[in-house]
């Protein structure tokens, strides 16, 4: 099941978030303005000190995932809810790695399908940071959730198709692979908007990296992994996400996971049942002997014509080849939607390191603490 703290947070961080930052100082936590100590203003939520005053005040609980609660709270200073997102990874260098990435991304990120962060809080001094608090916007739910309370109407499959594929094309215009598209990243509010969050396994696309220890880390839900990842390819690049997408479409259209598979070998299996066996080409590229000697071992298996799993698709095509989400976004499905004048792409792509594997925790809390650094250093100087 997915990361309930995915649900709590979204929003692009734009001028009226860095008024706010700036006006409330409120990266360094202890000795902050306005407080009179450490633990002013500091709220218990299900046994879990919130030191986030005074100026976030009436918490109440929204959920937790692997190294967070999350919580909704009253902004003060703009008499808003927010969603703010307890970060304890201190303990963990995968966790610090995860964290120093979405924090990293997130605040280069502007674009209003894509989660941004409104102020981070954390300790002044690095011997005394054990937390970090990631205040965002707040959303009512997330796609998981609403896929599991309704079936999605056609007009709401096109708008949050339409909507995922247009954060997406920013997102891999910075050079960046989500790797972790799947419902309960989906962030979604009253009036349909939707927001693509969790960057904790984000990374560079970079073909000549060497990515043999990728699944080490890589613990994604298996049902959106595109086929390369699974069987360790030589290389992969943007068409993994584009492959979580037609997953979630998928999803949208009959209101259950296509590929649910139980273990890797039956995530495999599911595959196939769909879209057949592999062609030599495809094969050629499995870099795990084991895994092509398995697929070359069983018996050939046809495709199912997309018509046939999906017969209440809408009549113009609402199966894309997503080929290209560039492609996708122009497709006759979502031309009620298609502007390319107001489909935004980075300025520039991303240009730092992601690859942190080989650094110990100790360094990886350096460099979070440099990073919220940086941003109360921008916002206030802004």
């Amino acid at each position: 099941m997915a990361d309930s703290s995915s649900t709590a947070a979204v929003g692009a961080a734009g001028s009226n978030s860095a008024a706010a930052a700036e006006a409330a100082g409120t990266v360094a936590h202890d000795g902050a303005p306005g407080a009179t100590g450490p633990k002013c203003g500091s709220e218990s939520v299900k046994g879990q000190i919130f030191d986030v005053g005074p100026r976030y005040t009436n918490l109440s609980y929204i959920g937790e995932g692997a190294y967070g609660m999350v919580c909704s709270a009253l902004d003060n200073l703009t008499n808003q809810r927010v969603a703010i997102k307890k970060i304890s990874p201190f303990e963990h260098q995968t966790y610090c790695q995860r964290t120093l990435r979405e924090i990293k991304i997130l605040l280069r990120f502007h674009h209003e399908n894509i989660i941004g962060i409104n102020d981070i809080l954390r300790a002044r001094h690095i011997d005394n940071m054990r937390d970090v608090y990631i205040v965002q916007t707040l959303m009512e739910t997330d796609l998981y959730k609403l896929l599991k309370s309704q079936r999605l109407s056609n007009d709401h499959v096109c708008y949050f198709l339409y909507q995922i594929l247009r954060g997406l094309k920013y997102i891999h215009s910075a050079n960046v692979l989500h790797r972790d598209l799947k419902p309960s990243n989906l962030l979604i509010n009253t009036t349909c908007d939707l927001k693509i969050c969790d960057f904790g396994l984000a990374r560079i696309a970079d073909p000549e990296h060497d990515h043999t220890g990728f699944l080490t880390e890589y613990v994604a839900t298996r049902w959106y992994r595109a086929p390369e990842i699974m069987l360790n390819s030589k290389g992969y690049s943007k068409s993994i996400d584009i492959w979580s997408v037609g997953c979630i479409l998928a999803e949208m259209l009959s209101n259950k996971p296509i590929f649910p598979g139980k273990h890797y070998l039956d995530q495999l299996n599911h595959i196939l049942g769909v879209l057949g066996s592999p062609c030599q080409e495809d094969l050629n590229c499995i870099i795990n002997m084991k895994a092509r000697n398995y697929l070359q071992s069983l018996p050939e298996k046809p495709k199912i014509p997309w018509e046939k799993l999906f017969v209440k698709a809408d009549s113009k095509g609402i199966i894309i080849r997503l080929v290209d989400n560039l492609e996708a976004l122009a497709h006759p499905y979502l031309e009620q939607y298609y502007d390319p004048t107001d489909e935004p792409v980075a300025e520039e792509p991303f240009t730092f390191s992601m690859e942190l594997d080989d650094l110990p925790k100790e360094k990886l809390k350096e460099l979070i603490f440099e990073e919220t650094a940086r941003f109360q250093d921008n916002y206030q100087g802004s």
